[in-house]
């Protein structure tokens, strides 16, 4: 697969659980995934080299494994033909959800603090993420070259209101509406709605949340 169609894959997603609230910036999570599978959409769908390790099956991963032969660095040294079982999924958002469960762990506290896509990099070597030495330089490099900072940037799309036709924003205004006349939404929310103000990332909270069938009405 070409680099412009694996990033056409996979950018949206990782633009997507940015904007839910992920850690990782989605420059750093396509570069990753392009490191990792050289641009292949493995049936596994294990796309940033996340091993079994001691975890337990969750909502994101059944405990379906693979093996393959990798690389390591020891001390310095690159050892080849090391046997290496991956966490294998049914798709690749679960892949990448996970992956920002193992992440909530002290040990990816500098992880989640960076405020650039390059002192992330630098904190997942730091923070013993990889082995390789260059792990760091070649992600800057693989997000330079292929302009991967501009998916960065669509975190601030989902936060400004929606460019939405007139006609969807009243398909919404329903849909929601029923929400609302069941006591389970704020008119705030519907208010957001009228005055052209909802974003991305505010729709997507409510819809989490009323799929969630909660008992109590979504406030704002």
């Amino acid at each position: 697969m070409k680099p412009s169609e694996f990033i056409a894959v996979i950018a949206p997603i990782a633009a997507k659980l940015r904007a839910e609230g992920s850690p990782i910036f989605p420059s750093v999570r396509i570069a990753q995934a392009m490191l990792e599978t050289g641009c292949t959409l493995h049936s596994w769908n294990n796309l940033v080299g996340f091993k079994v390790g001691s975890g337990q099956p969750n909502g994101f991963w059944k405990g379906r494994s693979v093996s393959t032969k990798t690389w390591e660095v020891y001390d310095g040294v690159r050892h080849d033909g090391v046997t290496a079982f991956w966490r294998a999924y049914d798709t690749v958002e679960d892949c990448f959800r996970d992956q920002d469960l193992l992440f909530v762990w002290s040990r990816y506290d500098r992880v989640r603090a960076a405020k650039s896509p390059q002192a992330q990099t630098a904190m997942l070597l730091a923070c013993g993420y990889a082995t390789d030495p260059r792990y760091a330089d070649k992600l800057n490099s693989l997000i330079a070259g292929n302009g991967l900072e501009q998916y960065d940037r669509l975190e601030d799309e989902w936060n400004m209101p929606m460019k939405l036709a007139e006609w969807q924003w009243d398909m919404l205004y329903e849909v929601l509406g029923k929400a609302y006349n069941e006591d389970r939404l704020a008119w705030e929310w519907m208010q957001k709605i009228v005055d052209r103000t909802m974003t991305a990332t505010e729709l997507v909270f409510i819809n989490t949340v009323l799929d969630g069938r909660i008992d109590r009405k979504i406030e704002v």
